[in-house]
């Protein structure tokens, strides 16, 4: 999957934590971008299976949906406290940077960060 994919996987299930419920305006309007780039974006994530979108406008993600953005998320959050904590930047610039990263960070080096996090923190659970 592209980042961008993974970019829109990752704001539907925010914004349905935030909200309890997601439409693409709220995508659009969340990831600053037009309502028909929303609408191709979403009609590849229905296509692949990641999410189910009702009549009404109501956007759901699916298993397969749910596994892939709460496995961005995750790194966003790790590399967020990461490069917060380590390289001593302001959070807005942290998740900044984790956005960008998050989307082609090798799994292996990503399994050391999360170790060395856990490590370092005693008791807050990572990854």
């Amino acid at each position: 999957m592209y980042a961008s994919g993974e970019n829109y996987l990752e704001t539907i299930l925010r914004l349905y934590e935030e909200n309890g419920s997601v439409r693409s305006v709220d995508v659009a309007r969340k990831l600053r971008v037009s309502r028909p780039s929303v609408s191709r974006a979403m009609g590849l994530l229905k296509q692949a299976g990641y999410i189910e979108a009702e009549e009404k406008g109501a956007i759901h993600l699916t298993q397969k949906g749910f596994d892939a953005a709460d496995k961005i998320y995750t790194k966003h959050r790790c590399l967020t406290a990461f490069l917060a904590s380590i390289a001593g930047v302001s959070r807005s610039v942290a998740e900044e940077n984790a956005c960008r990263i998050e989307h082609i960070i090798d799994e292996e080096v990503f399994a050391g960060i999360i170790a060395f996090m856990r490590e370092r923190s005693q008791g807050e659970t990572y990854g």
